[in-house]
């Protein structure tokens, strides 16, 4: 009887030190936690406010320009060309959007410029383009696309967006983008974007295990988690926002009914496909006032 009753204090003992370990490690920032509140006031366009069969198509300046004369914040992506340029484009293949074979990464930025965007007339922008239409005038999310440990993108953009008067933030899905950001420019808000990958038939193995459930936290210590909001309940996700009170950003919302029941477990979001009914920012602050 005794031995059982040992044995049984030694599982306890071991379950709570992997609990105490898994929360150590899924820990965000909390040390000088910025200021979000100017984010949250706003709703954030998926790559502007598009239509892909419109003459404003996804990441290009008329989407962009779109969503900030409706008010609305905006969500974008870079990578880098052949030549080491920043440019505004989601895929890292440019079959779907340009119908061409290869990656952004295997033409130059004057290459590119040959391909256009979903049949219109739109190219590939650079960021620093981009930077200069919005100019301050909304707030920006901008997601870094780094593939594998190529980590280049991270200092040529992190140049530019330090010449950049606006609000912005950066996120990425690679963890190491989000480290980079810890170490090297630890003022600027970072995020760890994330989904639920071992849900799915795409993706397994031992790394999106450890995606899915933020279990690079402790490394990159972000100051939001952007998370997939049809999968809100992993633990990993809530625990942060609801015991360490990092701040919720989900993706993608693309309706009104998708968009009332997120706001139970997010504080920031990210919309695609359709115009939110309660506008922009500025309608939002003009109802208010």
């Amino acid at each position: 009887m005794k031995l059982v009753v040992t044995l049984i204090e030694i599982g306890i003992i071991v379950l709570l030190i992997l609990a105490a370990l898994y929360l150590l490690l899924i820990l965000p920032g909390m040390r000088k936690k910025p200021d979000m509140t100017l984010f949250k006031e706003w709703l954030y366009a998926h790559r502007g406010l598009h239509d892909n069969s419109s003459d404003a198509p996804e990441n290009t300046m008329p989407a962009f320009e779109k969503a900030m004369e409706a008010g609305f914040g905006i969500e974008l992506d870079i990578q880098l060309t052949e030549d080491k340029i920043p440019v505004v484009f989601h895929d890292f293949t440019l079959q779907r959007m340009c119908g061409v074979n290869g990656k952004v990464g295997d033409y130059t930025f004057e290459q590119l410029q040959e391909f256009v965007i979903a049949g219109t007339s739109q190219r590939i922008p650079k960021f620093t383009d981009v930077l200069e239409l919005v100019n301050g005038r909304v707030p920006l999310i901008v997601e870094f696309k780094i593939e594998g440990t190529d980590l280049s993108l991270c200092p040529i953009a992190d140049e530019i967006l330090r010449n950049y008067n606006g609000m912005y933030c950066m996120e990425s899905f690679n963890p190491l983008g989000v480290y980079w950001y810890r170490k090297n420019h630890p003022e600027v808000v970072r995020g760890q974007l994330a989904d639920a990958f071992m849900r799915g038939t795409e993706y397994h193995g031992v790394l999106y295990f450890a995606l899915q459930h933020l279990l690079f936290n402790a490394l990159t210590k972000p100051d939001f988690i952007a998370y997939n909001h049809k999968h809100a309940d992993v633990l990993s996700r809530r625990i942060c926002y609801r015991l360490f009170h990092n701040t919720a950003v989900c993706w993608t919302i693309k309706s009104e009914e998708e968009l009332a029941a997120a706001r139970e477990q997010f504080e920031i979001f990210i919309f695609d496909s359709f115009v939110p009914a309660q506008g922009g920012r500025e309608k939002l602050h003009q109802e208010m006032g």
